[in-house]
């Protein structure tokens, strides 16, 4: 999955322990979409995921991060609470609902359009940062993609877009989340923002889980081998290490050329899930795959070009 960015220095020359750490965070996060989906197949319900994922992922940064507890004020705390909202609880509950309705490779395509979903509301929000020719044509082509990823999964109406309208809901709210990170950004370090996200995002979550019925009882299923692995997994590797690795990824090579990485992620979850869920992708569904990653590629380059050249 996609993570907060930080304001970093400008490093001359590449890295090879940046670029290093910026696959391993992608890996992990192509992952994660497969240990979420069986977990759901598990028994264990969207919300039960997300709140044991990020009871392990505080508990954890809590030991990083614990010499300042509060921000600077009652409006930050409100902003952070905020941010945790869209980037947690709503998120996660729509990421891993969509997952129960459609296939894991969508999820993972689907919520990766979020950088160009964020670029559009940057581009409302901010007048100083208008959407260049490539975004615009980036989009069109991701969103020919978006059309072939709904239409692989469509073999029963009934359900299927559900999840992929779920997915796409996720990306846009990863997309609000960013644009209040990006006031956060300029007074704290990426390890207290962090842990403020995973507090608030606990908290916030509370209501949700009143909402789930008729999930396996927690003690019965924890014993069982995939379940702990993948909860270990997706609290202590998923979230945890994926966050501090990433952070060096960002400092070692910047910003730009680690998030080229997540470009990867997409088919980290295809390999994956076919390996061990057995989905089967349609042609359809792999041109979908191109579509967007051509479009996402197209968005980040073309503008850059233009700016190099004028």
């Amino acid at each position: 999955m996609p993570t907060p960015t930080i304001p970093t220095r400008k490093i001359s020359g590449e890295n090879l322990w940046g670029h290093i750490a910026a696959l391993i965070a992608v890996v992990m996060w192509g992952y994660s979409f497969v240990s979420s989906k069986v977990l759901l197949e598990n028994g264990l319900g969207p919300m039960q995921i997300y709140v044991y994922r990020w009871v392990l992922a505080y508990i954890s940064m809590v030991c990083i991060s614990h010499k300042k507890l509060f921000s600077a004020s009652l409006h930050e705390e409100w902003m952070f609470c905020l941010c945790a909202l869209c980037a947690g609880t709503l998120y996660f509950f729509a990421e891993n609902t969509a997952l129960e309705y459609t296939l894991t490779t969508n999820v993972s395509l689907l919520t990766s359009l979020s950088p160009l979903v964020t670029a559009f509301l940057v581009g409302l929000v901010y007048k100083t940062e208008r959407i260049g020719v490539g975004m615009w044509i980036g989009s069109v082509v991701a969103i020919g993609g978006v059309v072939c990823v709904v239409l692989n999964s469509s073999t029963s109406l009934q359900v299927r877009p559900l999840g992929d309208f779920l997915a796409l809901s996720a990306a846009f709210s990863w997309a609000v989340y960013s644009l209040i990170l990006r006031r956060l950004n300029a007074n704290y370090d990426v390890w207290f923002i962090t842990r403020k996200t995973f507090f608030y995002g606990l908290v916030t979550a509370i209501p949700f889980l009143f909402f789930e019925k008729d999930n396996a009882p927690f003690m019965e299923v924890i014993v069982r081998p995939e379940v702990y692995g993948n909860l270990l997994f997706l609290g202590l590797g998923a979230s945890t290490i994926a966050f501090a690795v990433w952070a060096i990824a960002i400092k070692n090579i910047g910003a730009l050329k680690a998030n080229n990485y997540m470009y990867l992620q997409p088919i980290v979850t295809l390999v994956v899930s076919a390996i061990i869920l057995h989905e089967y992708v349609t042609i359809v569904g792999y041109i979908g795959i191109a579509l967007i990653l051509a479009g996402l590629w197209v968005g980040e380059n073309i503008d850059k070009k233009y700016k190099r050249r004028s």
